[in-house]
């Protein structure tokens, strides 16, 4: 299975995003500290990445990416709203949204490992979109690991997740309240680009 293994902090600064929004605190680069004079992008360039960015954050690659774009551009509302609300809409987005993973990368391994269950039954496909009402929750059989122990006790790890989502402290399970929406949505993107670029 194809995999995006670029350096995490070198692409972020490229794409001009902040590690933290891969879940990163720390991560920096010594590389380039001052960084070079570039040219005015021109209007391709500057749509090229913005889909690069979100495809980076998400962990995306660009056969599923257009797929997601052309699923977007059938439905009612707008393409680029559509598009992100549906990434955000992922499982292992989900699972990094209520905390149980540090970064997406990480959600996405769990999630392919099988310790999730999505209304009692168990996925194994990151790509899987929730709806409204689902509950998603650490397996029985997965909740003694050292990776689920620290999210219970005393002191437990606890990220409060965003408001279309609900998640208790010590509680190995969160339900989606909604659909997320395009204020949900909390690193800088202007969609309308990678909606310009694919319409070309």
């Amino acid at each position: 299975m194809a995999k995006n293994t670029q350096p995490i902090a070198k692409r972020c600064k490229t794409l001009g995003l902040s590690p933290t929004v891969m879940g990163y605190d720390k991560k920096t680069t010594r590389r380039n500290p001052k960084g070079q004079m570039r040219r005015k992008q021109s209007e391709y360039a500057k749509q090229m990445n913005e889909k690069q960015k979100v495809k980076f954050v998400y962990g995306v690659l660009e056969k599923q990416f257009r797929m997601y774009y052309e699923n977007a551009a059938k439905s009612s509302g707008k393409t680029g709203e559509v598009l992100l609300t549906t990434l955000e809409r992922r499982l292992d987005n989900v699972v990094y949204r209520l905390g149980f993973a540090m970064t997406r990368r990480q959600a996405r391994q769990v999630v392919r490992h099988g310790h999730f269950n999505v209304n009692g039954k168990r996925v194994d496909i990151p790509s899987y979109l929730v709806k409204p009402g689902d509950v998603i929750e650490v397996r029985e059989k997965s909740r003694s690991s050292e990776l689920f122990k620290k999210f219970t006790g005393e002191d437990a790890i606890f990220t409060a997740p965003p408001q279309w989502l609900d998640r208790g402290k010590n509680e190995l399970k969160g339900t989606v309240t909604r659909l997320p929406e395009r204020a949900d949505i909390d690193f800088p993107v202007e969609e309308h680009l990678i909606v310009e670029l694919y319409s070309k």
